[in-house]
């Protein structure tokens, strides 16, 4: 804030700081643009404050961006990359591989190098290295990931890494849940944290129908070697934006749009896409001084083969 008060003035650039009520007490102000970054629950209410005054909005939302690992892939790779995508800032990003699908008989190997990776990149001398994994935002998000965890456990679900919690660093380790039944409540909502839920499968169909059944997300992710596996899946399914044999790197290209779609946001930004966004294109038009729009004017008796002409041309 006190940067942006240097830098600029008031009229150009002006930040406030607060709570939802600010927040709510600008939504009734008539902007132009409304550019909006948070969870699609809010980024209703954005839309819907925006709607009063017609102002259009950019939202860039969340929701459970799905890692899909085929049978081709390279596991240990993938888990490196997902263990760090998923636990970069301790999962709090908007584009973090929300779960994991894989292959059943391939899931077991799957945990051991994830485990590998984890210990690798996160842990020194065997516990928590805090100078490179974060902390909680808040004890309300500890709560409710730890709610999360709870309430996927005590339906069924079984815990295959982690699990440990420090309430007073607000510091949950990284967490990997398999099993997962039905109807959990880590299966609904965006977890926004260093928990990793598996979710096996028999055929790539029954994966892309998992991701389908829920709401679109901010971003996907496909590990595999098999192109025509990964074009069935990015044909058959729909996403802010996409990583083929990654995660999170999409975002770091500036000639690519970043944004989500329905549930997960509307909407892009990121290099000529967000000056895009933030611009409205006025058309202008001078007319010379001969006016020749006047030949179009009515009465059209003997002006047939003119129309007919200018249609042509149009």
């Amino acid at each position: 804030m006190q940067l942006i008060r240097d830098c600029f003035d008031e009229r150009e650039v002006c930040c406030f700081e607060g709570d939802a009520g600010i927040s709510t007490a600008l939504l009734e102000l008539p902007f132009d643009h409304i550019f909006f970054t948070g969870s699609t629950a809010i980024g209703k209410l954005v839309m819907q404050a925006a709607a009063k005054n017609l102002s259009s909005v950019t939202l860039e939302l969340g929701g459970k961006s799905p890692v899909i690992i085929e049978e081709t892939a390279n596991l240990k790779k993938a888990a490196e990359k997902i263990a760090w995508g998923k636990l970069i800032n301790a999962g709090q990003t908007c584009i973090a591989p929300d779960y994991v699908l894989i292959p059943r008989d391939l899931q077991q190997s799957f945990i051991e190098y994830y485990k590998e990776a984890v210990n690798r990149l996160f842990f020194k001398n065997g516990k928590l290295n805090t100078e490179v994994y974060a902390k909680l935002i808040s004890k309300k998000h500890f709560e409710r990931l730890s709610d999360l965890i709870t309430d996927a456990l005590d339906k069924g679900a079984i815990t295959v890494l982690g699990g440990e919690k420090d309430e007073s660093s607000q510091t949950i380790s990284p967490t990997v849940l398999a099993r997962i039944p039905v109807g959990t409540t880590i299966m609904k909502e965006e977890i926004f944290g260093p928990v990793l839920p598996l979710i096996a499968y028999q055929t790539l169909s029954e994966a892309v129908a998992y991701v389908n059944h829920k709401s679109k997300p901010l971003a996907l992710y496909v590990f595999s070697a098999n192109r025509k596996n990964i074009q069935y899946i990015l044909k058959n399914t729909s996403s802010g934006g996409a990583c083929i044999n990654d995660v999170l790197i999409h975002i770091s290209n500036p000639k690519l749009p970043f944004g989500g779609v329905n549930g997960s946001g509307t909407g892009s930004c990121h290099g000529f896409f967000g000056f895009k966004a933030f611009s409205q294109e006025r058309a202008v038009v001078y007319q010379s001084p001969i006016n020749t729009t006047a030949l179009i004017y009515p009465p059209y008796e003997n002006k047939s083969r003119l129309l007919k002409w200018l249609k042509k041309l149009l």
